[in-house]
């Protein structure tokens, strides 16, 4: 899968809502007012893409995308060697922006004009609450006095907003027809007005709307950065009649109001307190692993936590609450660590947390918020919350984007007083979320740009989950499957057995070894016990498997010792070569299974050539009787040597053990792993075991050595000749 999102890092497994109904990847699938912000969305994956983004799909920020290979709890787990699908890929990814900020849009057609702002002073406040307090208003006008549209047309505007603002209001003044001699009425016409941040906005995608020829557009707590302004002018062909040769342009003059609180000072009227966090790096850790503490000398600096009763602001809004706001900022390339938040009391929690990316949060406007247990942002995208109780308040911001984050506590019930209660906040950003839930490693790495840095949970073996709390196996299933996978490999007793019986000791070697190293491997992979370390018991394993499998093949063979060596010794050379290379890869199965069939031929070979080099054969086209009676005789001997050189109930046997392995093979994955892959073991070496019975041994009645039944009865048809 290939997941999408603005500002930080996708994680697909925190919740379903990012999945959706997973739609076939296309051009199609972006069409109309689908966009990224604040959001993630994910898609299956097809062979060849191509797709397109335009400047209305997307801000100008940065945009991250991930590709999954599986999504669920079991994506994180620690997985015994499964043969699942693996794949490479290649990108290439173009940005074309427009060469001049003046000129955007799609096909960089449309003019953006950059307002201009002037500050002016605006003295107001509540003397008898909390005295007076300046609020600094910024006033910005289009460059020209007046703008004129047509009917239908739309001009751009752009403002940036630098710091945290209050509210935006946008107003028309002076709208009025032109010509002026033109009997239209103005206050029919529609002014309308879309507002949207970071990107180009339009009649069916923007974030605000009003017409400003009816009232002002009024924006609660807008965040910092660009804000894009489209006028659009409607109806003037109404109000004029239907004639458009009287009449052609509406004009206006465009004025934005944005009042920003002094140092220190948020909320209404500026009559709360707002505190700027300091960033304190943690030391021996990870970059960018820190905590957040207010300035100045309320706070012990040695501390990870702050006493929050004497930062609290003292005027309430009508009595009932009050709000205090803390910002922090989260540096670019942080984006792959986590938000954690805290709060803990000596008594019930009084407090309700408010949390938000670029401006100042509220009861209506907000990413994250927290109220109590059951009220609160939990399932929601990116949201986690861990171990909260009447007394505590303890959430994770999972992947926090990049800028200035917002918090605001309301404090209820303002008139039962402070002064009793100990609050301890805290606000840190962590690698990961409650340190692995303490069943998994944290892992850090950077993006494929290296320009961020992020961390993820690799979970123990029967945990799984972004933050290994999910229980996939439980204690007692996860003995019984490290007993079902070490256990099976007691099933190589079985070819061990019958090879020292006749006395093929190589061969035994090699099975009680494979046996042997198989169990020690996957007592290691379980997490019972390492005897070495898991690469060199892991090498060993697939190994010896697969010289095991090749030695059955050169087994069935006649050819002497000698040439056994020499092919063991090849053989041991290429199967090495494949364990230490890439052991887990599934073409291995079928290439162990093609060097046993090519050693089993070469073999065959070398016995055809010593036990039958006497044979002549006649260049002359005609033969006489005798030699073609030669030649029958020679292959009714052929056949009668290759039907009793095999007991062929042992060898059909074989092929069914050998195919149950095969199948059992096919059928493994994450979760049934355990079962397949134990009667994986048990199926392997029970076909080896009825491939070596399946060779018909006899004993020399001279020396009582073990001899091969096909070679006796070549050397009795060779005197009968004779």
């Amino acid at each position: 899968m290939i997941c999408f999102r603005e500002g930080s890092l996708p994680l697909p497994d925190v919740s379903n809502t990012s999945l959706g109904e997973l739609v076939a990847l296309s051009n199609s699938a972006f069409d109309g007012t689908q966009v990224l912000q604040n959001s993630e969305q994910c898609y299956p994956v097809p062979r060849n893409m191509t797709m397109k983004l335009t400047n209305e799909q997307i801000s100008a920020r940065v945009l991250y995308f991930g590709l999954f290979n599986g999504v669920g709890p079991t994506r994180t787990q620690s997985k015994m060697i499964v043969r699942g699908p693996s794949y490479s890929f290649a990108a290439n990814i173009s940005v074309e922006g427009c060469i001049t900020s003046s000129m955007q849009g799609q096909y960089c057609n449309q003019t953006v004009e950059l307002l201009s702002c002037g500050l002016s002073r605006n003295n107001s406040g509540n003397g008898s609450a909390s005295g007076f307090f300046n609020q600094s208003m910024l006033s910005c006008r289009n460059n020209f006095e007046t703008s004129c549209l047509g009917d239908e047309e739309m001009k751009i505007y752009t403002l940036e907003i630098l710091r945290v603002a209050e509210f935006l209001t946008i107003s028309a003044e002076n709208v009025r027809l032109r010509p002026v001699n033109n009997s239209g009425n103005s206050s029919g016409i529609d002014l309308m007005c879309f507002v949207r941040y970071g990107a180009m906005p339009s009649a069916t995608l923007h974030d605000f709307s009003g017409n400003l020829n009816k009232s002002p557009l009024v924006i609660n707590s807008p965040k910092v950065g660009q804000w894009y302004i489209s006028i659009l002018a409607l109806n003037l062909s109404k109000e004029t009649g239907g004639s458009q040769s009287n009449v052609s342009k509406v004009c206006y003059s465009l004025e934005l109001q944005e009042l920003e609180c002094p140092l220190g000072k948020a909320g209404p009227n500026c009559l709360s307190e707002r505190y700027m966090l300091q960033t304190v790096l943690r030391k021996d850790s990870t970059p960018f692993e820190s905590y957040f503490l207010p300035y100045g000398e309320k706070v012990m600096s040695d501390a990870a936590n702050f006493l929050l009763e004497p930062l609290l602001s003292n005027y309430s809004f009508g009595g009932l609450d009050t709000w205090t706001y803390f910002i922090l900022d989260i540096p670019h390339g942080a984006a792959g660590g986590n938000l954690h938040i805290r709060l803990t009391s000596d008594r019930k929690l009084n407090y309700e947390i408010y949390v938000r990316n670029g401006g100042l949060p509220s009861l209506v406007n907000w990413d994250y918020y927290y109220v109590n247990k059951t009220s609160n942002s939990h399932g929601s995208m990116f949201f986690a919350l861990y171990s909260s109780s009447e007394e505590k308040a303890d959430f994770y911001i999972l992947y926090v984007s990049e800028g200035t984050w917002n918090i605001a506590l309301r404090n209820l019930n303002s008139t039962d007083g402070t002064s009793n209660r100990q609050t301890t906040m805290s606000v840190s950003l962590e690698r990961c979320p409650k340190r692995c839930s303490y069943h998994g490693d944290c892992k850090s790495a950077l993006d494929a740009s290296g320009l961020t840095s992020y961390s993820f949970c690799a979970c123990d073996r029967t945990h799984g989950g972004f933050d290994c709390s999910i229980e996939i196996v439980s204690h007692q299933g996860h003995i019984w499957q490290s007993i079902a996978l070490i256990a099976s490999n007691a099933a190589a007793v079985l070819p061990a057995f019958w090879a020292l019986r006749q006395k093929a000791f190589a061969e035994w070697v090699i099975y009680t070894s494979s046996g042997i190293s198989s169990g020690l491997y996957h007592a290691c992979d379980v997490g019972t016990w390492c005897a070495l370390s898991f690469g060199v018991l892991q090498f060993f394993d697939f190994w010896l498997s697969f010289l095991a499998v090749v030695s059955t093949f050169v087994y069935l063979t006649t050819i002497g010792e000698v040439y056994k060596r020499a092919i063991h010794t090849v053989v041991a050379i290429l199967t090495a070569l494949m364990a230490i290379t890439k052991a887990t890869r599934p073409s291995n199965v079928i290439l162990v299974m093609a060097i046993g069939a090519l050693a089993l031929l070469v073999g065959w070979l070398i016995e055809f050539s010593t036990k039958y080099r006497s044979l002549s054969f006649s260049m002359d086209l005609c033969l006489n009787s005798l030699e073609r009676r030669r030649i029958r005789e020679w292959v009714n001997s052929l056949v009668k040597t290759i039907m009793k050189r095999f007991r062929w109930g042992f060898l059909l046997a074989g092929f069914i053990a050998l195919a149950m392995a095969a199948i059992s093979r096919d059928l493994e994955n994450s979760q049934n792993y355990w079962i397949w892959h134990s009667v994986w073991h048990v199926t392997i070496y029970t076909s080896s075991f009825f491939f070596l019975c399946s060779k018909v041994i006899t004993i020399n009645s001279g020396n009582g050595r073990p001899t091969d039944a096909n070679y006796q009865l070549t050397r009795q048809d060779s005197l009968s000749r004779g």
